[in-house]
């Protein structure tokens, strides 16, 4: 497997399930590599077609697979499980990059909307294969 540095852009979702009956929803993205997490902003008052446009780094070590985006709903008290999708990073470690594509976000293997992430995978120096 490689390892390297991920850059995932974070653009967009449409089609969300709106799980705020009260109000708009106010989502977020939480970002999973493996043991590394990192969070969007909150996209107040955007509802189920939200933009973020936001960047993010990770750094890919041995045996990472996929990327998981996991949508969440802000809430005072408690924050939603909106849905999440998952991105299989093999097809960028062969091609470096990923343009702007669409995922399936899903919820108890029920299809949620889409979200849109743009990625770019940069290959460590230096580290040779045998």
């Amino acid at each position: 497997m490689p390892q390297g540095t991920l850059q995932v852009l974070l653009i967009s979702a449409k089609g969300l399930e709106n799980t705020d009956c009260i109000k708009g929803m106010d989502p977020y993205v939480v970002l999973i590599c493996r043991s590394q997490e990192q969070r969007s902003s909150v996209a107040s008052g955007q509802g189920s077609e939200p933009k973020w446009n936001e960047n993010f780094i990770f750094t890919i070590t041995e045996g990472v697979t996929e990327l998981i985006l996991k949508i969440m709903d802000k809430d005072p008290i408690a924050h939603d499980f909106v849905g999440e999708a998952t991105v299989p990073l093999k097809p960028l470690f062969l091609g470096g990059n990923i343009p702007p594509t669409a995922y399936r976000v899903v919820k108890e293997e029920k299809y949620k909307g889409e979200i849109k992430v743009a990625l770019t995978f940069t290959p460590a120096q230096g580290g040779r294969s045998r």
